[in-house]
């Protein structure tokens, strides 16, 4: 099949490599604009530009695809290079920018979405993340045709996996990515054969994955420790959960669930031999992965030989202004 590919993170990566791998003619790459990143703020291409590049496939990075709305003259000129532009499908995943109806109008099949998660379970811009930190036992891929709504299309198949009691983000990221790309493959295979059945999502079970932000990372230490601990999980690796202490910000990569010592207050820290432990609303928590403004993700025994916690510590509440 001709494939147009909207996409731009290393999960959508994933799924670009294995539909290339599959031997479907790629004819054209969508992916949102080089971003600064990094200490020196240099533009980075996206891992979708970088496949893309790498196997000679054309590259087209529109600000937006509206042409109602704030950049008109890139989203037509993005709307007549798809116009212009054969092929019989559109697939998308990741891709962060707003398909408009009279652009899932124009493939031949529509406008296919890889989305990580078990619809409708969570629909939005961070299904592992909030899947992780809910608590959830089992995450999965749904591939869905696509319609004006917010992940509301008919899915055309689905398929789950469990989650581990010690999964992160990025190690559910990675297997979700790798599934996502075998299905997609899968589904373009029953495009093609007229094979696939449109499924409407259920009425019930839905919930709106938002994304995360830097602030809701800050962790608060009344809150039990079960619920920080998917915390961490979930926003490992971005934002990092925070916290502070001692007037400086830590991020706080791994965890463990621990007993609470006995009239020990929320946030406050005791230090155990190699052991940090931080006591919660209810339980207390073992950190095991840290790291300090500039320095690097350290085990806890390493890292507290280069940060010296004082008697009757307590991590704050909020970041300081």
């Amino acid at each position: 099949m001709k494939v147009i590919f909207a996409g731009t993170p290393d999960f959508a990566a994933t799924a670009l490599a294995a539909i290339h791998a599959a031997g479907h003619e790629i004819v054209l790459v969508l992916t949102q604009p080089d971003r600064p990143a990094g200490r020196g703020m240099q533009l980075h291409a996206s891992a979708v530009k970088q496949f893309a590049l790498q196997h000679a496939i054309s590259v087209a990075q529109p600000n937006s695809l509206r042409r109602n709305g704030k950049y008109p003259q890139e989203a037509q000129l993005a709307y007549d290079l798809l116009m212009a532009t054969p092929h019989d499908v559109m697939v998308v995943a990741a891709y962060g920018l707003i398909l408009p109806p009279e652009v899932l109008a124009i493939p031949k099949y529509g406008c296919i979405n890889i989305h990580a998660s078990l619809l409708p379970r969570w629909r939005g811009a961070a299904p592992i993340h909030r899947a992780i930190e809910a608590g959830d036992k089992e995450a999965g891929v749904t591939i869905m045709q696509m319609d004006q709504g917010l992940d509301t299309g008919d899915m055309l198949s689905m398929q789950g996996i469990p989650v581990a009691d010690d999964e992160s983000t990025t190690s559910l990221h990675d297997k979700l990515a790798v599934l996502g790309g075998e299905m997609i493959v899968t589904a373009l295979q029953g495009v093609q054969q007229g094979s696939l059945i449109a499924v409407p999502q259920p009425a019930q079970g839905m919930n709106y994955a938002a994304k995360i932000t830097k602030e809701e990372a800050v962790l608060d230490f009344n809150q039990p420790a079960i619920v920080l601990e998917r915390k961490i999980r979930a926003y490992n690796p971005f934002p990092g959960a925070a916290a502070v202490v001692q007037g400086t910000t830590l991020k706080l990569w791994r965890a463990s669930l621990a007993v609470r010592p006995a009239d020990a207050q929320p946030g406050e820290l005791f230090v155990q031999g190699t052991s940090l432990l931080v006591a919660c609303g209810e339980g207390a928590l073992l950190l095991t992965e840290l790291q300090k403004p500039g320095g690097k993700r350290l085990a806890a025994a390493e890292f507290m030989k280069g940060f010296v916690f004082a008697q009757g510590s307590r991590f704050d509440v909020v970041l300081p202004v």
